[in-house]
């Protein structure tokens, strides 16, 4: 999300400085996100005089704030879709696996404390990956030596060397299904359309993009920071129906 709060900076003569007004901030995957992005100000920029801070950074996101064992989120912010500026053998890269297929992920950040608030179930997206190669799609689930997700049978497994890679590969693709996370935020910055589970934990008003369907299941986003049962009712409540409805919009038009 940094990446879309710097969009444009480069154009009038500004770098952004996510930082707290001394130091640039970056986070162990800023780095990789940020590699080639003229808009953005690395470490050890802190004195160049086309520096413009912005107070955005682990610990400090502008999109929520920390009371007790939630969330609370500001609806004042939204999220503005990304960048990623491949280079010449990135977007080589990223065209190995053709295009046209749709790339579906049924775990998101499994290690954090909040993943079963955001779980809808790999049964269900397993439903969702047979009725849509029954309808003839090509659907494809990204791999790495660091994932711990759970491989869906029948479905085709692409290997990626880092969330870099995977973005050049997701770029190809017509549709990215998911919750809510990392690889919606990548959809967005590569353009990719997607429907994105959220629930009853983040609001799509806040994280969410309006070049995607985002289902709550009806809910009002809680934030908790626990296993909850108001997000686990909101994640039952998106049938497979209404995710194969919500990918047919995007597929069958494509296609037409």
């Amino acid at each position: 999300m940094g990446t879309g709060l710097a969009r444009g900076a480069f154009s009038k003569g500004k770098r952004i400085a996510l930082g707290d007004g001394r130091r640039i901030l970056w986070d162990e995957h800023s780095a990789e996100i940020f590699r080639g992005n003229p808009n953005l100000a690395p470490p050890g920029s802190e004195r160049d005089p086309d520096i413009e801070w912005l107070p955005y950074y682990k610990g400090h996101r502008l999109y929520n704030r920390r009371v007790g064992n939630r969330w609370v989120w500001n609806f004042n912010f939204h999220a503005v879709p990304g960048e990623i500026y491949f280079d010449t053998d990135e977007l080589a890269a990223g065209r190995r696996h053709g295009q046209g297929f749709v790339v579906i992920e049924p775990q998101s950040a499994q290690w954090k404390p909040v993943a079963p608030n955001k779980d809808w179930g790999v049964q269900k997206f397993q439903a969702v990956t047979e009725r849509l190669r029954g309808q003839g799609f090509r659907v494809a689930q990204f791999r790495s030596r660091k994932s711990a997700t759970v491989a869906l049978p029948g479905v085709e497994q692409i290997a990626t060397a880092s969330f870099r890679d995977a973005l050049a590969v997701l770029s190809h693709a017509a549709l990215y299904i998911g919750s809510e996370g990392g690889l919606h935020h990548g959809a967005a910055a590569v353009r990719v359309p997607g429907v994105v589970l959220f629930g009853g934990f983040v609001p799509p008003e806040v994280t969410g993009y309006a070049s995607h369907v985002n289902l709550t299941g009806g809910a009002t986003a809680c934030g908790s920071l626990r296993r909850c049962s108001h997000c686990r009712k909101a994640l039952a409540a998106i049938s497979v129906d209404d995710v194969v409805a919500a990918a047919n919009n995007f597929l069958l038009e494509e296609a037409a």
